[in-house]
């Protein structure tokens, strides 16, 4: 069975020949593997025979001139191609910190919103063609991936501005929305448009953290819902299925997921309080659940190791509907060892 035939089978709650497996590891956590016994030339996706999408994106940034502000010894301070300033550490790996923003209300927002609109440039054809001509044949499906929505646009305005305005000035946030939904709805009706057919679309957007959501339900349905909606109809009608990633606790949003028409949410955090027990028994049958594996047991190893993988696998992969990933991504305190005894586990008892 293909990697495109399996992920299809399990995204419509039918059960292939298993589990699809996929995951996101960090670099360092390559790094340290190479050393433990992951051979030189070969890719943890090869290695362990992951399956997933060949991905591609577009250029959906406000297109701003790049400039570095600071640059000595210890970091540099730079604006980046969305206008937010960004303090990079250069000695280390961690994600850069954002210091300041260029559009920080509607009246910023009016004067660079142009800047947010469709031209050509955003989008590579010739590499998008020669990517999906190589995705059909290896057997991979192939997938939209990009930004949208809250998660977006907090990057560009900050996260405090975008929660005052979501409060003070809704009108404002809606546009900045729309804006960037029909954005990628626009780029990929052009990809469309140049003859590539998609098998899926990704979009990110983090809605929570470790205690909840990161603003009521009731805010989400009335900002941000009708955008996650508008991009899953235009998916949807083309036979393009929808994958939803967000951070954090979501419990809250997981029925508004679902009637947005997202075919799946990933990575279910379990240290965030994403339980994927309860998440297959409340939404098994309406939504395929991908993830949900604690990386904490994995970097524990031992028995707290299978019991956690074995036991979650058993239960979610009943009647389909399941995608095997961690709860967020690899981190380097998981040993080459252990984690080879995951996706060991994973192949023995994700088999139907």
């Amino acid at each position: 069975m293909t990697c495109k035939e399996r992920l299809a089978l399990t995204i419509n709650h039918h059960e292939a020949d298993r589990v699809p497996i996929m995951d996101t590891i960090w670099g360092t956590t390559i790094a340290r593997w190479k050393k433990e016994g992951l051979p030189e030339d070969k890719s943890a996706w090869d290695y362990f025979g992951f399956d997933g999408w060949s991905a591609i994106g577009a250029d959906i940034t406000l297109q701003l001139p790049s400039a570095t502000i600071e640059d000595d010894e210890n970091y540099i301070i730079a604006r980046n191609s969305d206008g937010a300033v960004t303090k990079h550490w250069k000695k280390s790996t961690s994600t850069p910190e954002l210091v300041d923003f260029l559009i920080t209300d509607r009246k910023k927002w009016e004067e660079y919103k142009d800047h947010a609109k469709y031209n050509e440039s955003r989008v590579n054809f010739e590499s998008a063609m020669t990517a999906y001509k190589n995705s059909s044949a290896s057997g991979h499906p192939f997938q939209y991936f990009n930004g949208v929505g809250y998660d977006w646009w907090q990057r560009i305005v900050g996260p405090v501005n975008i929660l005052m305005g979501m409060m003070d000035d809704p009108k404002w946030i809606k546009e900045m929305l729309s804006a960037n939904a029909e954005l990628n709805i626009t780029i990929m009706e052009e990809l469309i448009g140049h003859g590539i057919e998609f098998d899926s679309a990704f979009f990110w957007d983090d809605l929570g953290y470790k205690n909840g959501t990161l603003f009521s339900p009731a805010m989400y349905r009335e900002l941000l819902f009708p955008y996650h909606k508008r991009l899953c109809d235009f998916c949807n009608a083309r036979k393009i299925y929808v994958v939803m990633h967000s951070c954090g606790n979501v419990n809250a949003f997981m029925p508004m997921f679902i009637e947005a028409g997202f075919a799946c949410i990933q990575p279910l955090e379990t240290k965030a309080g994403m339980d994927l027990f309860e998440l297959k028994k409340n939404y098994g049958d309406a939504i395929t659940l991908m993830g949900g594996i604690d990386v904490r047991a994995m970097a524990s190893g031992g028995e707290i190791l299978d019991k956690e993988v074995i036991e979650k696998i058993k239960f979610a992969k009943q009647g389909g509907g399941y995608i095997y990933h961690s709860d967020h991504s690899i981190p380097d305190n998981v040993s080459f060892e252990n984690y080879s005894r995951v996706i060991s586990i994973v192949k023995e008892y994700g088999r139907f």
